[in-house]
């Protein structure tokens, strides 16, 4: 074999190798980097949303996880979530999570201890996740929506500590309406995963 042909070998090699790094990058990016550039406006609203019956009445301030194991959006609020956690958890607040109806998956080993609830009163009525729901501890609902607006969630721009200090404060929070702009994935069990 000549050199020209070894040449020509190790350039096709290079360009097939390059080919194949530049697909796996455009699927990468289609998969999971394009929902955090084409955020989308939800209207959460808490009209349907109620307590189970064994949670309801007065009690601790309960705080509800709504998620969705395939939706990429859970990155950043299970972090923050864990932060809750370790923040409000011993300050008299009960987190809970609801995985979406139908899907299949586990939060990570940080959120293994939230109670695992199988059903919730109209849950189905949420528009999208990652949400949550805040309850007082009379079982009055104080918020529903997303943990913060934007792709990202931490403790800087959520929505969710100032509302429990509040809450823990004993002070009237009434923010079951919220409008908001972010990674979002359809709550409706029929469009598994989808992201907006």
């Amino acid at each position: 074999m000549s050199l020209r042909s070894k040449y020509l070998i190790a350039a096709l090699v290079a360009l097939l190798w390059g080919g194949a790094m530049l697909a796996a990058f455009w699927w990468f990016e289609a998969r999971y980097l394009r929902p955090f550039e084409s955020e989308s406006t939800q209207l959460f609203s808490g009209e349907n949303l109620a307590l189970p019956s064994a949670l309801a009445g007065d009690g601790p301030i309960r705080v509800v996880h709504f998620w969705d194991p395939a939706c990429p959006c859970n990155a950043g609020n299970q972090q923050h979530l864990s932060e809750l956690v370790q923040r409000f958890g011993d300050r008299g607040v009960r987190f809970y999570a609801l995985q979406k109806p139908g899907t299949r998956g586990r939060l990570p080993e940080q959120l293994a201890g939230l109670h695992a609830l199988s059903a919730f009163p109209g849950a189905d009525s949420l528009p999208a996740s990652p949400a949550v729901g805040i309850w007082d501890t009379s079982g009055r609902l104080v918020y529903v929506g997303p943990y913060s607006e934007g792709a990202v969630c931490n403790s800087s721009n959520s929505f969710i500590e100032p509302i429990l200090e509040a809450v823990l404060a004993d002070r009237q929070v009434n923010a079951t309406h919220s409008l908001a702009v972010g990674c979002f994935c359809d709550w409706n069990p029929a469009s598994q995963g989808a992201v907006r």
